[in-house]
């Protein structure tokens, strides 16, 4: 969460290359809220059970998106939309659907 803040501090992440930036930043959000929803919820599963801890996990990532989002609304070049809140949360959402369905088919 500390590494996402950076670089959300940051005034402007353009690498110049167009429609190929726009793109990769997109997809990079994509994953990298899927990996913080996969991190939320190992040790999550610890303290509560399965279902509770991918749903939290998922509720996590998703409100630290929204953070994240209000956050950039301050930076210097940088703005914050709800359509990269949705992407960020369709890639915790990703990682939440394959936890869940993952945990349905271990036996128990």
């Amino acid at each position: 969460m500390g590494v996402i803040f950076a670089f959300s501090a940051q005034p402007s992440l353009n690498s110049g290359l167009g429609l190929v930036d726009q793109v990769g930043r997109k997809v990079i959000h994509f994953a990298e809220y899927g990996l913080l929803c996969f991190l939320w919820w190992r040790p999550l599963k610890t303290v509560t059970n399965p279902r509770g801890a991918v749903l939290l996990a998922f509720v996590l990532a998703s409100a630290f998106a929204i953070t994240d989002e209000f956050h950039q609304t301050f930076v210097e070049g940088r703005h914050g939309t709800p359509v990269d809140w949705l992407i960020d949360s369709a890639g915790a959402g990703l990682v939440a659907v394959i936890l869940w369905r993952a945990r349905e088919r271990t036996p128990a």
